[in-house]
């Protein structure tokens, strides 16, 4: 098959990790014989650097002629001071509001052969495998937003409209894995969240009656998946606490640096990116972990190309890397010596051919 890919390396680490992904792109192209056009623009702090905007016209019109973007990570230091009157962060929102990517998917599984990085028990996270489905273009990231002197507000609304194309796409994951979906919310204090559970009880009843729903309080929610995780399969909830719960559920499999996602709208194109930041704080040392950023590769192939077994092979090969002990500092065994970037890319790469 022909595809376009918009990719976007960002900043600290993202060039990093995304030169890895894109080295394993190729190689699944030249083994499964497609051919792809990758097209490199510039985002983030970078494009701030460059033209003064997080997301250039250019960088914007390359993003939805393409049929996927590839994205490492953006933001640091050097535009995050409060006198700064552009962030990338800023251009990471709009550029999701304006391709129409509502739905972040956010898988999480536990590697067996890490099972001891993570500092919970092995009997708490063994098989572990959850999917996060956040939504991802409205809530209190989008809403109007006030700031003097003395006083600052964030407004957080949602609209049926946006609640139930949501719980649909959740509830679609749902029945491909266990017929399960817990929704996540904080109704018993939030007038958003009271929206959100009376319209997903209503989606549900109408439209999934053979998907078993539950609703939980975000507060409960962050507990009990670190109480019991096994018990999650697929969890749908808003822009802030999806952002929140992710980052906590990362450390279930041992690091941030594992966990890829992939933001999605009505039709295949979607951005796939590692959930991790820019990391400014190793940026240049080589010691990135660059498997969520390659399995973020694996998400694109099985999400907008449509290329299941092509994804499959990418997830199999890094299983395989870290099987074989080729771990980054972030998850390497205690008395091993760590693996640069480089290496854990050359190691999935291996694992493919």
């Amino acid at each position: 098959m022909k595809a376009h890919i918009a990719v976007i390396a960002g900043d600290g680490i993202g060039p990093e990790v995304t030169t890895q992904a894109v080295r394993v792109l190729r190689a699944v192209t030249d083994r499964f014989h497609h051919e792809l056009t990758l097209t490199e623009v510039p985002f983030g702090g970078a494009a701030i650097d460059l033209q003064g905007d997080p997301l250039p016209e250019a960088t914007l019109a390359a993003c939805q002629s393409a049929d996927a973007v590839l994205l490492g990570a953006i933001g640091g230091p050097k535009w995050s001071s409060p006198q700064a009157k552009v962030r990338p962060e800023s251009g990471l929102l709009r550029l999701r509001k304006l391709m129409g990517l509502y739905a972040n998917l956010r898988p999480v599984v536990v590697h067996p052969a890490l099972r001891n990085v993570s500092t919970l028990k092995s009997e708490v996270i063994d098989g572990v495998d959850l999917l996060f489905v956040r939504e991802l273009t409205g809530g209190i990231y989008f809403g109007p937003k006030t700031r003097d002197a003395t006083q600052a507000s964030d407004l957080c609304q949602y609209s049926a409209e946006e609640i139930e194309r949501i719980v649909r796409a959740a509830a679609r994951l749902a029945r491909t894995r266990r017929k399960k979906l817990l929704s996540i919310d904080k109704s018993n204090v939030l007038e958003t969240s009271r929206l959100w559970r009376e319209v997903c009880e209503r989606v549900m009843r109408a439209e999934f009656p053979d998907v078993q729903l539950e609703h939980m309080l975000v507060d409960s929610a962050a507990m009990h998946l670190i109480r019991r995780p096994r018990d999650f399969d697929v969890a749908v909830t808003e822009n802030m606490f999806g952002d929140i719960l992710t980052d906590e559920a990362s450390m279930l499999c041992g690091s941030l640096g594992l966990l890829p996602s992939a933001s999605l709208g009505e039709g295949t194109r979607g951005l796939y990116e590692p959930i991790h930041g820019s990391a400014p704080d190793i940026a240049g040392q080589g010691i990135a972990n660059p498997y969520g950023a390659i399995l973020s590769v694996a998400m694109l192939l099985r999400h907008s190309l449509r290329l299941e077994e092509e994804a499959r092979a990418v997830e199999y090969a890094v299983e395989r890397a870290i099987g074989d002990g080729v771990r980054t500092p972030d998850i390497a065994a205690p008395g091993h010596r760590p693996a640069s970037t480089q290496e854990a890319g050359a190691a999935v790469l291996a694992a493919l051919r």
